[in-house]
C-alpha cells in the first residue's frame, strides 16, 4: 500500500491579459512538476488570466479566452497523468467568480469557487467577484461547447466539494481564505481533506514576510495535514509586487519552500510527503478528533487515481526546514529591483533615466537600479534563459552576454547631474562618485538659462522680478522660483529620456524614474510637477529611514564607497541661494519636522487609523519625554495642515513600488479626499481642549505635591511617586513648571 506522495506548488510571474504567456509559463511548470516527480501540481491565484485584470472581469472576453487556455492546457500531452488545478475567472448564473478548476486526463473533476473576497490594502475584489455561499453545496456547471468537445462532458460540479483520490482526499482554500478568522482548512480537515491547497495572489509589504508563513504552519498545526501554498510573484501590470514565497507544511512545519524575489518566471518546487504521518498526528490530538467525528461531510468529487505508489520505498520524505528570513534592507535591494525589471521588459523601453541630484533618496533609486543590474547578471550566469533574452531584446543586441553588473548598468542606466547655481560643488562631486561607481552612463547640465528665460517671460508679462527670501522676496516669490527649478528638471528629464538612445546610437527610448519618499509624498514635500514625475518610482513607498538603512547595507553589499559622504549629508532640494557656497537650505528644516516624526505621523494616521484627536492622544504619552502637551499639538496640528493642504499632489503621484503600510498612494490604497478644510476647526478644539485639561490636572499635581513638600510628616514614597510623572520630571530638569 502506498503512502507516500510527491507535490508540486508553483511560482508564476502572470501578466495581466497575457494569455499566450501566461498558458506558457504554466505548461512549462507542469512539465517541470512532473520531471521532479510530482503527480500532483496546483498554482497561483487567477494564473491563466493574471490577477491584475481588475475591470477587465468585467468583459466576456476575459472568460472567453480563460476558457480558451484551459482548453489547451486540457488538450496538452504535457498535462496527462497529473492532478491539475488552475485559477482562473468563471461565470455561473450571470455571476462571476475567482475559481479554482482541478481536472485530469481531459476531465474537469471540480470548479471550486473563491469563498472568501479581500477588501482590505490594495485589493477590489468584490468589485468583480461574489462570494460562492453555498457552504458544502455543489451545482452543475454547463461547459462551454469548446471543452465539451475536449472532454465529453456536458456538465460538471462547481461549489464548495473536496477531491478524493484512491489514496487521500483534496481540498482547497483561496488566498483569503488562510487569513480569515472562519478558514475553511479548519473543517476540511475534521472531514478527513489531508491535503489543502491554496492557490493565492499575495504582495509585498516590507517586513511582513512572516505573515504568510506563520498562517501556513498554524493551519495545520491544530488539526494536522499537508498545505501547498501556491503565490505569484512579479509586477503583473499595477503598484504591488507579488512575492511568491510559495510552501509546503505538514503538520505545523515548513518542509519545501521558494523564493521570495528573482528574476525567473517558474519556480516549481516539490515536496514528498508520508500520509500516514498525517494520519498518526491527527489521531493523536483527541478533542480533534472527537469534533471530526460529528463534522458535517464535504461532497466528494471521487477520481480513479492515485497520488501514492506501492513501491515507494526509495522516496525520502521532506525533512523541516527553518525559514529564514529577509532584512528589510535586503527586501529593498531585491524586490524593487525586481520589479523595475519587469516593467522594463515588458514596457518595450531601452532602459532608465534618472535625475541624479547626489542626495539619499535619487542615490536609493540607482542602487535599486544597480541591484537590477546585478540579478540580471547573476540570473544569466544560472542558465535562465527569458532572462537573457528579455535583456538582448531591451539592448536590440541579439549576441550580447550580459556578465558584469556595472557595464550592462551603463547600457540600461542614463543619470544627469542637473545643476543651478543653488547646486553645490559637494552633491555635483557625490552623484559623479557614485555613477562611476555604479557604472551608470553620466554627464552634468546647467538649467540657469532656461530658468533665466522662464523668469524673463514672467517678467515681461508683468514687469516684476520675484526674488529669492535671502535677497528680500516674499514667501510666494521664494517658493514660485523654487518651483521654476524643480519644474524644468522635469520638463528635461522626458527631454533627455526621448532623446538619448538616439545620441547612443540605439533605437527606442527611456523610462524616467522618479525618486520620492513615501514620507514626502505624505507630507506634501515636493513639488507637483517635478521630478517627482516620473514614468515609475521604485522607492515611493519607502520611507526615508529604510532608504537610509538601506544605503548603509548597499555600500558594503556592492562595494559602493561614496554612500558613506552621502549618508552624513543633510538631506536638501538646493532650491535656494548659497550662502558662501555653503548650502543653507534642509529638508526636515523646510517641513517643520523631522524625517523621524513624519513616518510616525504617517504610521499613525494609515496604519492605526487615527485623525488628528486620536494621533495626539497617543503621541502625547509616547513623546513625553521630550515633548510637553503644547509641543505635542502643534506638532500634529502642523503635521495635518501640511498633509491638508497638499493632499491633492496625491493625485498625480507617480505610480510606485508598493512597499509601506502607510503610503498615502491615491490610486487604490489610501481612499481619501484631496480637497480638505485644512484648519480643522473642530478636531483641532479638541486637542486644544485636551491640552487645556492635562495642564490643569498638572498644576493641581504640582500644588499636591508643594503641599508635600511642606508636609513635615510626608513619606518620602508619596514624593518619589509624584515625581513619576513624566512632566512633573521635565519641570524639575528645567526648574520651570511648563
Amino acid at each position: 500500500m502506498g503512502r507516500k506522495v510527491v507535490v508540486a506548488v508553483c511560482t508564476l510571474n502572470q501578466w495581466a491579459l497575457d494569455f499566450e504567456g501566461n498558458l506558457s509559463r504554466i505548461l512549462q511548470s507542469v512539465q517541470e512538476a512532473k520531471e521532479m516527480g510530482a503527480l500532483y501540481r496546483t498554482g497561483p491565484e487567477l494564473e491563466i488570466c493574471g490577477y491584475s485584470c481588475e475591470d477587465h472581469f468585467h468583459e466576456s472576453d476575459t472568460f472567453l479566452h480563460s476558457w480558451q487556455v484551459l482548453a489547451e492546457l486540457l488538450k496538452s500531452s504535457t498535462c496527462k497523468d497529473i492532478l491539475i488545478d488552475v485559477g482562473m475567472p468563471v461565470q455561473h448564473r450571470n455571476v462571476s467568480y475567482n475559481c479554482r478548476v482541478a481536472f485530469f486526463n481531459k476531465k474537469i473533476l471540480l470548479i471550486r469557487p473563491k469563498m472568501m473576497l479581500c477588501e482590505d490594502g490594495n485589493y477590489r475584489e468584490t468589485r468583480w467577484f461574489s462570494c460562492w455561499t453555498k457552504e458544502r453545496q455543489v451545482e452543475d456547471y454547463y461547459l462551454p461547447r469548446m471543452i465539451t468537445a475536449i472532454t465529453n462532458q456536458t456538465t460538471v460540479p462547481i461549489g464548495d466539494a473536496v477531491i478524493a483520490t484512491k489514496d487521500t482526499c483534496i481540498g482547497f482554500e483561496i488566498c483569503e481564505e488562510l487569513w480569515n478568522p472562519q478558514s475553511r482548512h479548519i473543517p476540511l480537515s475534521l472531514d478527513g481533506v489531508e491535503i489543502i491547497s491554496n492557490g493565492s495572489g499575495s504582495y509585498m509589504e516590507l517586513r511582513k514576510a512572516y505573515v504568510t508563513v506563520d498562517l501556513v504552519k498554524s493551519a495545520t498545526f491544530k488539526s494536522g495535514g499537508a498545505y501547498m501554498f501556491s503565490n505569484l510573484r512579479g509586477c503583473d501590470g499595477q503598484r504591488i509586487y507579488f512575492n511568491g514565497c510559495s510552501c509546503v507544511a505538514v503538520n505545523g512545519e515548513i518542509v519545501s519552500r521558494g523564493l521570495q524575489f528573482a528574476l525567473h518566471d517558474v519556480e516549481v518546487i516539490t515536496a514528498t510527503i508520508d500520509l500516514e504521518d498525517i494520519r498518526s498526528y491527527r489521531t493523536q490530538l483527541r478533542s480533534r478528533s472527537h469534533i471530526a467525528a460529528s463534522n458535517t461531510p464535504f461532497p466528494r468529487v471521487n477520481v480513479d487515481f492515485s497520488l501514492s505508489d506501492d513501491e515507494d520505498i526509495h522516496l525520502t520524505i521532506s525533512p523541516p526546514i527553518e525559514w529564514k528570513y529577509l532584512t528589510p534592507e535586503e527586501e529593498i535591494e531585491l524586490g524593487p529591483a525586481c520589479w523595475l525589471w519587469d516593467y522594463l521588459r515588458r514596457s518595450g523601453q531601452g532602459g532608465f533615466f534618472l535625475p541624479l541630484s547626489g542626495g539619499v533618496d535619487s542615490t536609493s533609486t540607482a542602487c535599486i537600479v544597480f541591484s537590477m543590474c546585478t540579478q540580471i547578471c547573476d540570473a544569466v550566469q544560472k542558465g535562465e534563459s527569458q532572462v537573457l533574452y528579455d535583456v538582448r531584446k531591451i539592448l536590440c543586441q541579439s549576441d550580447y552576454m550580459p556578465s558584469d553588473p556595472m557595464e550592462l548598468c551603463n547600457r540600461l542606466l542614463v543619470t544627469c547631474y542637473m545643476a543651478s547655481e543653488n547646486s553645490s560643488q559637494e552633491t555635483r562631486q557625490r552623484a559623479l562618485q557614485l555613477a562611476s561607481e555604479i557604472g551608470s552612463y553620466h554627464f552634468p547640465i546647467v538649467i540657469d538659462a532656461a530658468v533665466s528665460a522662464v523668469i524673463g517671460i514672467f517678467t515681461s508679462a508683468t514687469g516684476l522680478v520675484p526674488k529669492f527670501r535671502a535677497k528680500g522676496g516674499c514667501p510666494r516669490q521664494n517658493l514660485a522660483l523654487q518651483n521654476i527649478q524643480a519644474r524644468l528638471r522635469m520638463v528635461l528629464s522626458y527631454l533627455f529620456a526621448q532623446l538619448m538612445l538616439w545620441v547612443r546610437g540605439r533605437p527606442g527610448g527611456l523610462l524616467v524614474l522618479g525618486s520620492s519618499n513615501v514620507d514626502e509624498a505624505l507630507r506634501g514635500y515636493m513639488t507637483k510637477y517635478d521630478c517627482s514625475s516620473a514614468d515609475v518610482n521604485p522607492i515611493g513607498g519607502i520611507s526615508k529611514t529604510d532608504l537610509k538603512s538601506f544605503l548603509q547595507y548597499a555600500k558594503n553589499r556592492f562595494f559602493l564607497p561614496s554612500l558613506s559622504e552621502i549618508l552624513q549629508a543633510p538631506p536638501t532640494a538646493e532650491l535656494e541661494p548659497l550662502t558662501d557656497g555653503q548650502i543653507t537650505q534642509t529638508d526636515e528644516q523646510d517641513m517643520g519636522m523631522t524625517y523621524a516624526e513624519l513616518s510616525e505621523f504617517g504610521r499613525l494616521r494609515k496604519t492605526n487609523h487615527c485623525g488628528p484627536f486620536s494621533m495626539f492622544q497617543k503621541l502625547v504619552h509616547k513623546w513625553s519625554n521630550k515633548c510637553t502637551p503644547q509641543e505635542v499639538a502643534e506638532k500634529v496640528k502642523h503635521f495635518f495642515r501640511c498633509y491638508a493642504i497638499n493632499r491633492h499632489k496625491m493625485t498625480v503621484l507617480t505610480p510606485s513600488y508598493h512597499a509601506e503600510t502607510y503610503s498615502p498612494d491615491d490610486n487604490r490604497f489610501d481612499h481619501r479626499p484631496f480637497l480638505y478644510r485644512v484648519h480643522w476647526n473642530w478636531q483641532f478644539k479638541a486637542i486644544d481642549d485636551a491640552v487645556a485639561q492635562m495642564t490643569k490636572d498638572k498644576r493641581a499635581q504640582s500644588v499636591d505635591r508643594s503641599q508635600i513638600n511642606h508636609d513635615p510628616m510626608g513619606s518620602n514614597n508619596s514624593i518619589a511617586s509624584t515625581l513619576s510623572s513624566p512632566f512633573n520630571m521635565r519641570r524639575d530638569r528645567k526648574g520651570v513648571l511648563i
